[in-house]
């Protein structure tokens, strides 16, 4: 490798990309190529970085399988910043594969890591927790290091265990620092923000009130039992019962948990779960049905018993009922919360993180770029959607996860 590809290499590496671009930007050699398309990857331009990985992949030939598979990483790396969800994830897995046996760890654990990034963000917590490596971290450059870590906090922050995600992200922060790269540091800032910024809203008595992680931490692990909106599901402790497919039921849930302990009138019941304007016999008739699958699905935790003028949520065991919401009255909340990341997404990409319909999405996307929340850019299958981050809101938290029977 020649002085000025090593130079490269090095700038990049303390997060310098307009370096880099000085000495390899007027080459077309394979490892130029490969520098080039990361440093354009820094920069922001992420066709461009990927049009340029690909041709250094060609480039350096089936003989050097190592840099192969470094540039198939690369790629990797620059479809999940542009929020590509759909990248082959098997090709990544091969080329980690490559690597290990060639025995560059670094890489192959970078490889690895994106695995788990991309899990993370369709949500499947288990299987990015069994893929992420638990050994031989601390032989790890620091830059590596503070990746792990950031992941490790965001299944953590996922699974709202934040004890364990303020430890991760302060390990991360101490390796960021010893990388002493900048860029690598405000990412680990920012992402320790967010314990300290309102994910939720609690309606209770009347009342409501934002809570932070912690808090929301505190009252899943209460005597309460919680009407769940972020998740759409009644849970009460360890016992969850999903109703995400189930919006009519999860709707009469909701306002009942909002009303407790008082009850609510069948005319309301109606109008909001119905969405009719005047209730006839046929509605009423139809809440009937509506309250009796209801009660048989609450069973364990609650009953719902009928009142003089409506019905009203009984729980077994539990000494209060609250409604946990999110922390903006938006319909369209979730796809809201992954758009504010800052990145840029396709409509199929959110479907893939929400586990909707990509048409379910796009009619969401719609109606937010009516009201102005969102703007897209490009057309066809490179339309592209985003947003500027809400203020006070946390984004990534309480999107919507794998919930038993889901």
């Amino acid at each position: 490798m020649d002085s000025l590809i090593t130079a490269a290499a090095r700038a990049l590496a303390a997060g310098d990309p307009f370096g880099a671009l000085n000495r390899v930007a007027l080459r077309d050699d394979a490892p130029a190529l490969a520098l080039r398309g990361i440093a354009m990857a820094q920069l922001g331009d992420l066709a461009r970085a990927r049009a340029l990985m690909r041709k250094a992949a060609r480039a350096f030939g089936s003989k050097e399988a190592v840099a192969r598979a470094r540039c198939v990483v690369a790629e990797a790396e620059i479809a999940l910043a542009a929020r590509d969800l759909g990248w082959p994830p098997k090709t990544l897995e091969a080329a980690r594969a490559t690597l290990e046996a060639h025995g560059d760890r670094v890489n192959a654990a970078h490889a690895r890591h994106l695995e788990v990034r991309r899990l993370l963000l369709i949500g499947h917590l288990d299987e990015a927790e069994r893929k992420l490596p638990q050994r031989d971290s601390a032989q790890l450059p620091p830059a590596a290091r503070a990746a792990r870590e950031l992941l490790v906090a965001g299944i953590a922050l996922r699974r709202l265990q934040t004890r364990a995600a303020r430890a991760a992200l302060a390990r991360a922060e101490r390796a960021a620092r010893e990388a002493g790269i900048a860029a690598l540091l405000s990412e680990v800032q920012s992402a320790s923000l967010v314990l300290d910024t309102p994910s939720a809203c609690l309606k209770a008595g009347g009342k409501q009130r934002l809570l932070l992680l912690g808090e929301v931490e505190a009252v899943l692990a209460s005597k309460a039992l919680v009407v769940d909106a972020c998740r759409n599901a009644v849970r009460e402790k360890s016992t969850v019962i999903p109703l995400a497919r189930r919006p009519v039921l999860f709707a009469l849930a909701s306002m009942l948990g909002e009303a407790w302990p008082a009850d609510v009138s069948r005319d309301t019941l109606v109008a909001r779960a119905f969405r009719a304007k005047h209730a006839d016999e046929s509605h009423r008739a139809r809440l009937r049905v509506e309250i009796g699958r209801l009660r048989a699905l609450l069973a364990e935790l609650a009953d719902v018993r009928a009142t003089a003028r409506g019905f009203t949520l009984v729980p077994h065991r539990a000494r209060e009922v609250v409604v946990l919401a999110w922390p903006v009255d938006e319909r369209h909340a979730a796809v809201l919360a992954l758009l504010a990341d800052g990145e840029s997404w396709s409509s199929s990409a959110l479907a893939l993180a929400l586990g909707s319909s990509q048409r379910s999405v796009q009619r969401a996307l719609d109606a937010l770029a009516a009201a102005g929340k969102v703007q897209s850019f490009g057309h066809g299958r490179a339309r592209r959607w985003l947003t500027p981050p809400v203020p006070g809101f946390t984004t990534a938290l309480l999107l919507p996860s794998p919930l038993p029977g889901d």
